[in-house]
Parts: C-alpha cells; sequence; structure tokens
C-alpha cells in the first residue's frame, strides 16, 4: 500500500473539532471510493456495550459513498480480528479534489457486531446537538430519518452495502 494515493480527510465534529485523516486509496469508482488506515492513532480504543471494537494501531477500511449520509467503516483489533461494521452519520462528502474531501459528522452512528444484533448509538449525543444548535432542525431531520432506514435495513441482513463484505482486509492486504 505505499504506493496507493493518499486521502485527506477533512472531519468536522460540531461545535468546534476538526481532525484530518490520512488514508490510502485502495479503489475507487462512481459509486464507493475506499481506503484503508493500516494502523488507526487512536488516544483511547472505540468499546461498544463493553467490547473493544477498535484498537490504537489496529487497521480499519473505510467506505465512502459520494452524495450518501453516510461512510462505512470494518473495524478491526491490532491482531487483525474483524470486530464488525461502523455506520457513521454525516453529511454527504465534498469532494474539494481527487484526493481531499470534507464532511461533518452527525453524531448518530450504527454498530453491528459480528455476534450481535444492530445497535443505533449516541443519539443522546445527536439530541444535545440539534438542542444546541450545532446541527440544524432540517439536517438533524434527514439524519434521523436515514440512521432508522439503516437501523431497519441491517436488522433485515440488507445492510451494508455489497463493497463492504468485498472489501476484506485479507483483500487489501494481498494488494501489496
Amino acid at each position: 500500500m505505499t504506493d496507493a494515493p493518499l486521502a485527506r480527510i477533512r472531519y468536522h465534529r460540531p461545535p468546534d473539532r476538526e481532525d484530518l485523516f490520512a488514508q490510502s486509496i485502495v479503489h475507487r469508482s462512481d459509486t464507493v471510493v475506499v481506503t484503508y488506515q493500516p494502523r488507526t492513532p487512536l488516544r483511547r480504543p472505540v468499546v461498544i456495550e463493553g467490547e473493544v471494537v477498535l484498537e490504537d494501531a489496529a487497521p480499519a477500511i473505510w467506505f465512502t459513498f459520494p452524495g450518501k449520509w453516510y461512510d462505512i467503516g470494518r473495524f478491526h483489533r491490532a491482531d487483525g480480528t474483524f470486530t464488525g461494521i461502523y455506520t457513521n452519520l454525516l453529511t454527504p462528502v465534498r469532494f474539494l479534489a481527487p484526493d481531499a474531501w470534507s464532511t461533518t459528522d452527525l453524531f448518530l452512528d450504527l454498530w453491528q457486531g459480528t455476534d450481535g444484533d444492530p445497535i443505533l448509538l449516541d443519539e443522546d449525543e445527536f439530541r444535545e446537538a440539534v438542542d444546541q444548535g450545532w446541527i440544524d432542525r432540517a439536517t438533524a431531520e434527514i439524519a434521523d430519518a436515514e440512521a432508522r432506514r439503516i437501523l431497519d435495513l441491517a436488522r433485515r441482513n440488507a445492510w451494508p452495502p455489497p463493497p463492504v463484505d468485498e472489501w476484506t482486509l485479507e483483500r487489501i492486504e494481498a494488494l501489496g
């Protein structure tokens, strides 16, 4: 992956946090951009329902869908163990250049672990963001409806979209 172009992703989290992520672009089509973070830098592990689902220096694969209100991550532990699918609700990505884009987090997330039912996360943070005016009501209505739609699809085993199952860690590592 040393020769793969890097994507620079500006990620705004209201009210005032902004992160810049650099990830290798491993696939691009009109419908999805697949990026790879071989060693995710985290200050603390991501823990959902008491289970570590992503830890410092663990690989993650991200799927950005142009025009959609979400991106999706395939999460792993540092040893490469697949832990599940993380859907992040956000504003549709603005592509500033082929290797640079930006988006705003809308707080709601959906987790599909390997051993359990899908769950909607961070509804309390979402409501606070709306109440504080960090997310306008029209955007909040879209995000909430999209989260509920995705949750329904996941409960019917119709989520995530096919590229997420096709681009596994093993496939990406085989690219070299």
